[in-house]
């Protein structure tokens, strides 16, 4: 039985157990979030939280907190993990100090597309290897809840569009930009996100990355600096995840919690055509109301930024069996991709 197959027989029995169970207490959850608000907010959590209260009709609530409410923005894995929130809405990004497998996840510069991404989730093995790696690493449950755009590759003072306009080149990035930029000649700051605004307004540093168009224009980069580089070579895309408190989720009937996995499915498809939409209204504005110039970087800069994210993960894969597990996984499912580009347009070319 192919993979589609299994997945639609899947889906009708957990839709059929659940319509045949018998009432019960809902249960509630509480969410934390690092998300102050705005559209990762709206776009992700938000929405997979009505996903899930719609397929399990009301049985399971979940309760969303902005970033800081039940706990550090940044450390919402923790926060789980303590069982102070029942699950939260998180970026492997901000695991990125625990293990650097969670770039390979939550995005990176070699890495996948969003389409890419749903690809190795779903008809490869990304699924499987991202529940065991955070339960095997972090003693989460997960499930994969959100897909995030190709970012705006970085706000300037100083006009980039060349692997040689990038030395010495101060950015304030994360992840593992911030250990690859650097075998390029960029001198790297991370920074909270309460302070990204003000370092590149005061010119504190010469760049910022964030995120796509509709973030980024939100923020108001494009008033304080006078370049916009595309695309994002150092995010092609990220992904979010739900994680749940093994014993929080232990307390919801399994056949919602297979209803629950139906929802990170759904909500990956909410947040591809929910930032897709806001990203492209958000660039028509920037080309037609704002100040920036907007470049796009040489092929050669792809190149140097693939070449050196390769280098770099092959350096991980020398001292970390998940990351070498996880990277030859997904190197291979990657370059057994190649053959769409033969017979597929790609999105939005004519």
């Amino acid at each position: 039985m192919n993979k589609l197959v299994q997945t639609t027989a899947a889906t009708a029995l957990a839709v059929c157990v659940a319509g045949t169970a018998s009432a019960q207490d809902t249960v509630e959850l509480s969410m934390a979030t690092p998300w102050a608000g705005g559209h990762w907010l709206e776009i992700g959590a938000k929405s997979y939280a009505r996903n899930v209260e719609d397929l399990t009709e009301g049985r399971v609530k979940i309760n969303v907190f902005p970033a800081g409410a039940l706990g550090p923005a940044l450390d919402v894995t923790e926060t789980v993990q303590m069982g102070i929130a029942d699950m939260g809405h998180a970026w492997g990004g901000y695991d990125w100090s625990v293990d650097r497998t969670s770039a390979l996840f939550g995005g990176w510069p070699g890495g996948p597309t969003p389409e890419e991404y749903m690809m190795w989730m779903y008809n490869g093995n990304g699924l499987e290897l991202w529940k065991e790696w955070r339960a095997d690493v972090f003693d989460v449950v997960a499930i994969p809840c959100g897909v995030t755009e190709t970012e705006v590759f970085m706000h300037s003072h100083k006009k980039v569009q060349t692997p040689e306009d990038l030395q010495g080149l101060k950015l304030r990035t994360s992840s593992a930009w911030a250990e690859i930029a650097p075998k390029l000649g960029v001198s790297t700051v991370t920074l909270p996100g309460s302070e990204v605004f003000s370092a590149l307004e005061r010119q504190v540093v010469d760049a910022i990355e964030w995120g796509g168009p509709g973030g980024n224009l939100q923020e108001g980069f494009d008033k304080i600096a006078p370049y916009m580089m595309m695309p994002g070579v150092h995010s092609r895309a990220a992904v979010h995840d739900c994680i749940f408190n093994e014993t929080a989720w232990n307390k919801i009937p399994e056949s919602d919690q297979k209803l629950m996995e139906i929802a990170g499915r759904l909500t990956m498809l909410d947040t591809y055509l929910g930032y897709a939409e806001m990203d492209l209204t958000a660039f028509e504005t920037l080309k037609t109301e704002s100040p920036v110039e907007m470049v796009k970087i040489d092929q050669s800069l792809v190149e140097a930024a693939t070449a050196a994210s390769n280098e770099w993960a092959v350096e991980q894969s020398a001292s970390n069996e998940w990351f070498k597990k996880v990277y030859e996984d997904q190197s291979a499912f990657l370059e057994g991709l190649s053959g769409l580009s033969e017979f597929r347009f790609a999105p939005g070319s004519r």
